[in-house]
């Protein structure tokens, strides 16, 4: 049956049909929802819109009650959104579907100087992510209410996540590792990789590897550098091809960080890169 699963903060979307069959619709909901798509590869199952004003947080006062959208090109809210949806094949036939969220938010740079502002990141807004699937429910035949309901159910309600995770000393390369079994363990490392700004081009779960690129800039975070390529031409540092490796059993699991062709990578630069993903796997 179509439903919602979710293991702590981690949600996804089961529905009981192949990703062929899924893929149209899953495009056309993004699209009727009103976002450009950047990504759009059903072969990987990954689909990724551009960045779009947060419409939520304009103020709904009585003008703009009474005009509507007339008005709507004099507001700016100062925050874009952006989602990625990644979609994987069960073993039964049936589909996974994950959407991770992204968010910006336009600041003064210097506070003397009120006409210098940048783009910087907002936190990841798992409600966002869960209202986004609810949505989705939605458009693939579930009733309203009820896809609010499996949206939002209670902590409580859900088996509790093993959310730690560490780096590994004393490793050839660069390691982590996670207090979860390799299933769970895959999931949060797919909303780790979204999240933070990973290019994710290929993945293997029964091999349990991730191929992703990702731009090195000398320690900033995935996300800083991330922004950076989207919102300026001059890429100083260009992406790099990687390797994202997990292997694991029912208890515990270990991440490595290798080079495009399997090779540990020099050790400053996977250190920073699974330091990147620890903390988005904390």
């Amino acid at each position: 049956a179509l439903r919602i699963e979710r293991q702590g903060d981690l949600r996804w979307l089961v529905v009981p049909a192949p990703a062929e069959q899924l893929w149209p619709q899953l495009r056309e909901f993004w699209l009727a929802s009103g976002f450009t798509l950047e990504v759009d590869n059903a072969e990987i199952g990954l689909l990724e819109t551009g960045w779009a004003e947060n419409r939520a947080k304009l103020p709904q006062d009585f003008v703009r009650r009474t005009l509507g959208r007339v008005l709507e090109g004099l507001y700016d809210t100062n925050e874009r959104d952006r989602f990625r949806m990644r979609l994987e094949r069960g073993a039964d036939g049936s589909s996974e579907i994950y959407v991770s969220h992204r968010g910006i938010v336009e600041v003064f740079a210097d506070r003397t100087l009120q006409d210098n502002l940048r783009w910087q990141p907002r936190p990841t807004d798992p409600l966002l992510e869960a209202e986004m699937l609810s949505r989705m429910m939605v458009h693939l035949g579930r009733g309203e209410r009820e896809a609010q309901v499996a949206a939002a159910t209670p902590m409580a309600a859900a088996p509790a996540a093993a959310a730690r995770a560490r780096l590994l000393e004393g490793q050839p390369g660069a390691a982590i590792e996670l207090d979860s079994g390799f299933d769970l363990a895959w999931r949060r490392v797919g909303l780790a990789l979204d999240r933070t700004g990973f290019t994710v081009e290929d993945r293997d779960r029964s091999a349990g590897l991730y191929y992703v690129r990702y731009a090195d800039s000398a320690g900033t975070q995935a996300e800083r550098g991330f922004l950076s390529r989207i919102f300026s031409r001059d890429e100083a540092v260009p992406p790099q091809r990687y390797r994202i490796v997990l292997q694991g059993d029912r208890e515990k699991s270990v991440l490595a960080v290798l080079s495009a062709d399997g090779q540990p990578v020099p050790p400053a630069i996977g250190q920073r890169i699974a330091g990147v993903l620890v903390d988005a796997l904390k």
